[in-house]
């Protein structure tokens, strides 16, 4: 008797087991999770094959005019942040503080997907670009050491820093970001 109870105990275990798993790998696949890996993973995707056609049609300096007086397509290489940030630190220091503040900002974003302000799908959607962004020009670090920039935008004589589509899905989704929670401070206001 004792092992007949003994065998529905394990039994009811395992299936409480089981259940608990199963809530876990729903939660793991939510349709929020969905999202936040197809943008990321597109962002990604569309950053590394952009910056391979470049590479492989371009030489480093080479300048090919799209639209005159406002935007070219270039081949340069930032072996800093954002803008040329740090690109003028020693060797050895400049990978240290890039490898910071890289896992910082993953940090970040990691965190801000688990917080509820960041719930909304725009929310999400804006942090996947970070992410996506944020991985795409790691990616570059790791295999050139420096982050492969070709996008010219300018004005007359006056040239915006080269960058490349991670950089454009990191200003994009800050710029979401900011206008999602200018747009909850406006709501709130309100009520």
């Amino acid at each position: 008797m004792d092992s007949h109870l003994d065998n529905r105990n394990s039994a009811h275990r395992e299936d409480v087991i089981g259940k608990q798993c199963s809530i876990r790998v729903c939660k793991l696949f939510s349709p929020r999770i969905a999202l936040v890996c197809l943008v990321a993973l597109g962002v990604i995707l569309l950053d590394q094959v952009s910056k391979r056609a470049v590479l492989t049609n371009f030489y480093p300096g080479e300048v090919r005019q799209v639209i005159g007086g406002v935007f070219n397509l270039t081949l340069s290489f930032n072996p800093g942040a954002a803008f040329g940030l740090w690109s003028k630190l020693g060797e050895g220091w400049r990978e240290l503080v890039l490898g910071g503040t890289t896992l910082l900002a993953l940090g970040v974003v990691g965190y801000l997907l688990t917080r509820p302000n960041y719930r909304s799908y725009r929310a999400q959607a804006a942090l996947a670009g970070i992410l996506g962004g944020a991985i795409g020009n790691v990616i570059d670090r790791l295999k050139y050491g420096a982050v492969v920039d070709f996008l010219d935008l300018y004005l007359g004589s006056y040239h915006w820093p080269a960058f490349n589509v991670a950089d454009s899905a990191i200003c994009i989704g800050v710029g979401v970001l900011l206008l999602v929670g200018v747009g909850e401070e406006r709501l709130n206001l309100l009520t």
